[in-house]
């Protein structure tokens, strides 16, 4: 779920790399310390700051900025890289507690808040395999 630079002006909006990457670290450090997230927080390293680096450079190339993630890994093949993971509607609406979350501590801009959490909703909905 890749979105071209043409035609995705999010990177730009959301204040580029600066801004992506404290959205990441937000949403990172909510997953570690809501209890309620706990679900999606054992499916990852004790240590985030690998999860956190490639979550950065997803995010950059989707929202329309440099391509990190592509450049370094190739196609991002969300679902397939995520397969090993028991993925249902539990685990999604937890992934979208922390980016919601997140979102609303670093996004000013609602218009945008409200087009990514739409995005993002799509994207997770998207990786459910239970």
């Amino acid at each position: 779920m890749q979105i071209s630079e043409n035609n995705n002006p999010h990177y730009q909006r959301i204040g580029g790399d600066e801004k992506i990457r404290a959205l990441v670290q937000r949403f990172y450090q909510l997953m570690d310390e809501l209890p309620e997230t706990h679900g999606i927080r054992k499916m990852h390293a004790a240590d985030l700051k690998g999860a956190e680096e490639k979550l950065f450079m997803f995010l950059s190339g989707w929202m329309g900025g440099p391509q990190r993630y592509a450049e370094q890994f190739g196609h991002p093949r969300l679902r397939q890289r995520h397969m090993p993971f028991s993925i249902g509607d539990s685990e999604r609406d937890q992934w979208m507690m922390c980016m919601n979350q997140a979102m609303d501590d670093v996004i000013e801009d609602e218009a945008l808040r409200k087009e990514l959490t739409a995005a993002f909703q799509k994207v997770a909905d998207f990786m459910r395999n239970q």
